[in-house]
């Protein structure tokens, strides 16, 4: 196995430094470029022992496969699982150690004996106030060697920046973010915790971690990324009841929304043709309508659905009785599932799907920005043969359009910082 150039480079670059962030788009060989910096600092004894965290899936199947193709001179051992078996992986004589970010609080109770620790997918510890966070933060406070990855830096916002370089370096950004909410926000309402930033704010943290940042620039692959909108209608009538009033009264039933957090969920849902009351009650098949088009105009080109509501995934079993779930991804890799219905958090870090097919359609779109593209780079990678073509389904007058309007926003601020970072 050989790395590109850029990542030989992105690797002697983390080599170099003990405190260092790697912003890599998804699919360009995180885990790759890690190993192959950590494999000369471990084998030549520079350091002894390595923790890494990461979500589960990566945890538990992607570092043990990469670490075989990577450097495997290295003995890992995944903590996961039961307490047992998460000890027993901490006490054995493995050179990295990989826990997920779940199993923080059992960690912490553990004796601290690393003396590199890398956070694969950073924006977990993007908020500092959390006991978690806090707790992770003393433990490691002798940890010399620090390495954070993502590909989402700045997805939800230039305020989650602080809690991911303060756990790495906190150098870079300060101690407190009380301070760097001063220096770099207006605050909008102290009562709902809402700052704004300050004009020229991005340019000037974007200064200071420059230094320790590595930006991978570059698509994960070559192949075009065609992402197409699909307009849909319905009647509003109800849609709009709802909107204003919180409340929306059926024949059978009566849908209540206390809140303005929840009334947006139950938007969405609306706009997608269903609503639970609590019980699911369908209202409009226009997506699906538009969803059987879809896949007839492909004609049967593989292809990954993704909900965000367990009624979309029903009724989408109930009119593809071939469909299958997240327990086919071997078959789908295989070319062997026409249609594979998954949920964002489901396809999140780590899945390699590309050999499956290249086609993705969204019923409803996710809040998160890290969720989106985490799901798009599932098969926009490395290995990918053909463009990738996504469609998002939009309920037309609906919050189907702000949505894909806040993505678009969250999308732009990530380009600017990836900018400011060349």
């Amino acid at each position: 196995m050989k790395l590109r150039p850029i990542q030989e480079t992105a690797a002697d670059f983390l080599y170099e430094r003990d405190r260092a962030l790697m912003l890599a788009p998804v699919g360009s060989g995180k885990t790759a470029i890690t190993l192959t910096a950590l494999r000369p600092l471990l084998l030549g004894g520079i350091a002894r022992r390595a923790l890494v965290l990461a979500p589960l899936r990566v945890a538990a199947h992607v570092w043990p496969e990469e670490v075989q193709k990577w450097a495997p001179q290295l003995r890992l051992a995944a903590a996961v699982g039961t307490p047992a078996q998460r000890k027993a992986a901490l006490d054995s004589d493995a050179h990295v150690i990989v826990t997920n970010y779940d199993n923080i609080q059992w960690l912490v109770t553990q004796p601290c004996d690393f003396d590199v620790i890398i956070f694969d997918e950073l924006t977990r510890l993007k908020d500092p106030s959390g006991k978690r966070f806090k707790a992770l933060e003393k433990w490691i406070k002798d940890i010399p060697i620090r390495w954070g990855l993502t590909g989402s830096f700045t997805s939800n916002g230039l305020e989650d920046v602080f809690g991911q370089c303060k756990i790495v370096d906190q150098s870079l950004l300060g101690r407190s973010k009380g301070a760097f909410l001063q220096q770099h926000f207006y605050c909008m309402s102290r009562d709902f915790n809402d700052w704004e930033p300050r004009p020229g704010a991005l340019e000037a943290v974007t200064q200071r971690i420059k230094p320790a940042t590595f930006l991978l620039e570059g698509a994960s692959t070559d192949r075009a990324l065609h992402i197409v909108p699909m307009a849909c209608e319905m009647d509003l009538t109800d849609y709009e009841t709802m909107k204003k009033d919180f409340v929306l009264e059926l024949p059978d039933a009566t849908a209540i929304a206390q809140s303005a957090g929840v009334v947006t969920q139950k938007l969405q849902q609306m706009a997608s043709g269903f609503l639970y009351t609590p019980e699911p009650r369908w209202l409009s098949h226009h997506k699906f309508d538009l969803l059987d088009e879809i896949l007839s105009e492909n004609q049967g080109a593989n292809t990954i659905v993704f909900y965000n509501y367990i009624e979309e995934r029903e009724e989408l079993l109930r009119r593809y009785p071939h469909a299958r779930g997240p327990e086919a991804l071997n078959d789908w890799n295989a070319g062997r599932v026409r249609l594979l219905a998954l949920h964002p958090k489901s396809a999140g870090h780590g899945l390699n799907l590309q050999s499956g097919g290249h086609h993705i359609i969204f019923l409803s779109l996710p809040w998160s920005l890290e969720l989106y593209e985490q799901a798009i780079g599932r098969l926009h990678r490395s290995g990918q043969q053909h463009d990738v073509w996504v469609y998002v389904l939009q309920t037309k007058g609906t919050i189907d359009e702000r949505i894909l309007t806040a993505l678009k926003e969250k999308k732009s601020l990530s380009k600017i910082a990836v900018e400011a970072l060349k």
